[in-house]
Order: C-alpha cells, then sequence, then structure tokens
C-alpha cells in the first residue's frame, strides 16, 4: 500500500515538472517575439563624383614596316651570271648595273646554226631560180624560196645584234634587300635575281579586324610606338586603305605613314592605337560603378542621403578604367565604386570613402 502510494507521488511531481517546464518554454518565446528586431547594419560602400572630362575609344593593332614600293629584278634571256656589282644593303641609282648575264657562249652556237641555215637556203633560192628559167618549175616557186631566204637572213642579223652579255639594270634608285644569285649561276629567262625597294616608300601595315573594318578613314589620328625606339611615340596617317577584307583572315589592310623623322628598317614591329571616336565633354565615373544585371540591363547606385539610389544607366566609350554615362547619372553625383554588388534600391549605406576619378 505505501509502495502504491509513493508511485503515485511520484508521478504526480513528473506530471507537475513538465507542465511547468512547456509554460516557461511559451513565456520564453512570446517574450521573444514581444522583442523588437536588431537594427540592420548599413552597407559599407566608397563613392567617387562623377565628372566631365574628354573620352576616346581606341584600337590597338600590332604591324610591321615594309615597303610598298618593291622590284623583282629579272633575267630577260638564259645564260650565266657574270660580273655580279652589289650586294644586300647596297644603295643604287636608277640605271645602274646590278649584274650582267652571259650570252656568247649560246649566241654563238645559235649563230653558227643560222649561217648554215641562211647557206641552205641561198643554195636552195640559186637551184629554183635555174629551174624556173629552165621553165621546169612554176614561178611562184621562186617567191616561196626568196622569202625563206629574207627570213633565214633576218634571223641571222638579230642573234648578230644580240651576241653581247646583257646587262641588268636598277629600274629606279633603291636599296638592295636580297641578292638572289652568285657569280657562275646559271639562270633562265624571268628567273628573279635581285631585289629592290625603295627607302622612301616605307609604311607600317596592319590587319585590321572585321569588326572595326569599317570605321577606319584616312583622318583618324594614329599613335605608333616602335621597339627599336623604346619610349618614343610618333604620329602618323593613313596612306592607303585596302577596299576589301582578306577572304582567308576576315581582315582589312591598312597602311600607315609615319611623319616624324626616324630611320625606318623592312621588318620593323610597330604598336599601332588608332583614336575611332572622342567625345570632349563627356560624363565619366570608373567602370566599377556599373554592374550588369542577370537580365542584361546597366544599372549604378547613387549615394544620396545615406541610401543606395538604383539608377538603370546608358553607356558610350570605355577607356583606360572609364566609362562614358550617357543617361542616367549627371556630373557631380556620388557614385558608388566599391560595395554595390549586393546592393538594392534603398538600402541604408555608410560611406567610408570618397575619391575622385
Amino acid at each position: 500500500m505505501k509502495r502504491k502510494r509513493v508511485r503515485i507521488l511520484l508521478a504526480g511531481i513528473v506530471i507537475l515538472g513538465a507542465v511547468v517546464a512547456l509554460r516557461g518554454i511559451s513565456i520564453s518565446q512570446n517574450l521573444k517575439e514581444a522583442a523588437p528586431p536588431p537594427p540592420k547594419k548599413a552597407a559599407e560602400v566608397r563613392v567617387v563624383t562623377a565628372t566631365r572630362s574628354a573620352i576616346a575609344r581606341t584600337l590597338d593593332l600590332t604591324g610591321s614596316v615594309e615597303p610598298y614600293r618593291i622590284a623583282q629584278v629579272a633575267s630577260p634571256a638564259e645564260g650565266p651570271v657574270i660580273n655580279l656589282r652589289v650586294w644586300e644593303g647596297d644603295r643604287v641609282q636608277g640605271g645602274e648595273l646590278l649584274l650582267s648575264i652571259g650570252r656568247k657562249r649560246g649566241i654563238d652556237a645559235q649563230i653558227t646554226a643560222l649561217r648554215e641555215e641562211l647557206k641552205k637556203e641561198e643554195d636552195n633560192y640559186k637551184r629554183i631560180q635555174a629551174l624556173v628559167r629552165a621553165e621546169a618549175l612554176p614561178a611562184e616557186q621562186l617567191d616561196i624560196s626568196l622569202a625563206n631566204l629574207e627570213k633565214a637572213r633576218s634571223q641571222l642579223i638579230k642573234a648578230e645584234e644580240t651576241m653581247g652579255d646583257f646587262s641588268v639594270l636598277a629600274p629606279w634608285a633603291g636599296v638592295v634587300s636580297r641578292v638572289k644569285v652568285r657569280d657562275g649561276d646559271f639562270v633562265g629567262p624571268r628567273s628573279p635575281l635581285i631585289e629592290i625597294y625603295d627607302p622612301r616608300s616605307l609604311v607600317v601595315r596592319v590587319a585590321v579586324p572585321e569588326a572595326a573594318a569599317i570605321k577606319i578613314r584616312n583622318e583618324l589620328p594614329i599613335q605608333v610606338t616602335l621597339d627599336a625606339f623604346p619610349g618614343a611615340v610618333f604620329t602618323a596617317k593613313v596612306v592607303r586603305l585596302y577596299p576589301y577584307l582578306d577572304p582567308r583572315t576576315r581582315t582589312r589592310t591598312l597602311e600607315v605613314k609615319i611623319i616624324d623623322p626616324v630611320d625606318l628598317l623592312p621588318g620593323m614591329f610597330a604598336r599601332l592605337k588608332l583614336q575611332l571616336e572622342a567625345v570632349a565633354d563627356a560624363v565619366v565615373v570608373p567602370i566599377e560603378a556599373v554592374i550588369v544585371t542577370p537580365r542584361g540591363k546597366r544599372v549604378a547606385f547613387i549615394a544620396a542621403e545615406g541610401k543606395a539610389v538604383r539608377r538603370e544607366v546608358t553607356t558610350g566609350i570605355e577607356e583606360g578604367g572609364k566609362i562614358q554615362i550617357l543617361e542616367g547619372v549627371s556630373a557631380g553625383e556620388a557614385v558608388i565604386v566599391s560595395g554595390n554588388e549586393k546592393l538594392t534600391d534603398g538600402t541604408e549605406i555608410k560611406v567610408r570613402g570618397e575619391g575622385v576619378q
């Protein structure tokens, strides 16, 4: 009996404890719900003032120095090369002797054959002439024989006139860039012998990508730097713009003439900066101020009265870490350039640094 009472008493104590615990949890939850939420921490940002300044769209290209006036001097006849007078790097004048093509040996054999042919035609003419007088052949046969005789005689005269060695002359004043033969080499007709270029025709030749090819104009400002002259910047102008795209590379060839005095050599490596477009008084901000949304819109945040104000913007030229704002931001406004990745319109902000461009 005693044991039964003890068990009942213990069970009551357990139930009472559970009730008290549940009521405590409920009271704690009610207190939490009644307590005000902690204040949100302001987002720390850095701002820069939008300013007005000049900005330009440029195109960076690479090219090489090449002559546009170049001649491949060839042999007009076959024969051995003799009397080679020039080497690479030599300057020559127009009409100057470069080398000779020896022709005497070959011509001697040809003249001997032509003399024999002429003698044969002379004998044939005399024989036919006697037969025509004897009325054994018609007179027309004598006319044919005479024509063959005159033909053989003219061939012999022409060969004798060209018995001397053939002289290869420079077509105009220039610099010898390549000598492709040596004395004693036997060459055939139209074989390239010597290459000459005009140093006054040296230009920087570059390939312009298709996307920018239509924007190239003759009056574009161009700056050129050469690895051979470190630190120097030369001004240049467009002298030739090819009217088509290379079908293999889809590029347009551009030739640029350096205006400043400089000693150029073919093959020099050049870097060009072409100014495709320029705005003298544009609203510009750092490029970090503009964010592209997942939907492709461009936005910027303005710092105003302790809050971030979202603006959709229209942009223009990008250059040197800056971007032109066509619409959405005015000069003098403070644009957020750091800490703007997770901002929304109206977010409270704390400016931790303000700079100028």
